[in-house]
Parts: structure tokens; C-alpha cells; sequence
């Protein structure tokens, strides 16, 4: 499912976006939080195609988008959620060169809001690195709060959908 806001085109992952999507994630800063390396682009088509492909386990249902900014014409990041149940498990990463202009929080939003309105979500989980303060910031936007738990060294944050 196409999801549109004001400014963004959220597209439903394909293995075809791995090309752009390369030189989007292709920043080593991108990593500094989470560990790894950019994927090249044949690593990035094997990856998405798994994605697309959907979870091995029925009860468990994935919701890949690449992010467009309209007004560019460009691909510039992911959302994702992992839905089990009434709870998804999100993340989001935007390009370098996109950053700090809200379009995580906003493509993070609309995610949110559909996942809420077509999957029958109600609580929504990010892990967020304790320094990342840019994530802590989008997580917030999107109405959720941290928790006191902290898994893999990073902190819980939950929300309603």
C-alpha cells in the first residue's frame, strides 16, 4: 500500500529500489549507532528481495516502504515494521543528505498511522540508541516515550499506534 503526506511518497519495498537506495545508505555515518557497514548494491537487492519475500513465521507480518520526497523526485530512506499482533517493532533511517528537514518524522507518522488504521496496531516499539538523540527526537514526534528497558544497548520507546 501507497502511503502520501504532504511532502513524501511512502512506496512499498522492491527489490528494484536497491540501486537508488544504495547511494541513499551509502554514508559509513549512517552506521554509527548501529553497527555495520553500508550494503552495496547486489547485498542491498539480496536483502530487500528476503524483505519483500515476507516473514517465515505466518503470525509475523513485515511492512517495508522506501521514502520519496516528492519535490526531488528522489528516494530518500526506509520505514519499516515488524507486526505481531497488536504491537510492531519500527525503525526508520533517512539519507545523510535528507536529514534534519523532519522527513523521518513524518514519513515515521504516516507509517504509524497506517500500521494503526490497516494492521490493527495498537502499541508501536523503536529501539533507540541512549546518544542518538536525532532518533530519540523522530520517536518522540511520533508519540512515543522511552521505557526503562534497555535491550542490546539500546532503550525501548513505546507509544500507542
Amino acid at each position: 500500500m501507497t502511503i502520501r503526506t504532504g511532502r513524501l511518497t511512502l512506496l512499498p519495498l522492491e527489490a528494484a529500489h536497491a540501486g537508488e537506495m544504495a547511494d541513499v545508505l551509502g554514508d559509513p555515518e549512517l552506521h554509527a549507532f548501529i553497527g555495520g557497514a553500508p550494503l552495496t548494491e547486489p547485498e542491498l537487492r539480496a536483502r530487500y528481495t528476503r524483505l519483500v519475500a515476507g516473514s517465515p513465521d505466518p503470525a509475523v507480518t513485515w511492512c517495508n516502504w522506501v521514502v520519496r520526497l516528492d519535490s526531488e523526485d528522489c528516494l530518500t530512506g526506509t520505514v519499516q515494521a515488524t507486526v505481531s499482533g497488536d504491537t510492531a517493532e519500527v525503525a526508520w533511517v533517512i539519507g545523510t543528505p535528507w536529514q534534519r528537514r523532519g522527513i523521518a518524522s513524518e514519513a515515521t507518522r504516516a507509517m504509524v498511522e497506517w500500521i494503526g488504521a490497516h494492521a490493527g496496531v495498537r502499541t508501536v516499539i523503536a529501539h533507540v540508541h541512549p546518544d542518538h538523540t536525532a532518533s530519540a527526537a523522530v520517536a518522540t514526534r511520533v508519540g512515543l516515550t522511552p521505557t526503562d528497558r534497555v535491550e542490546d544497548g539500546e532503550i525501548r520507546w513505546e507509544g500507542p499506534a
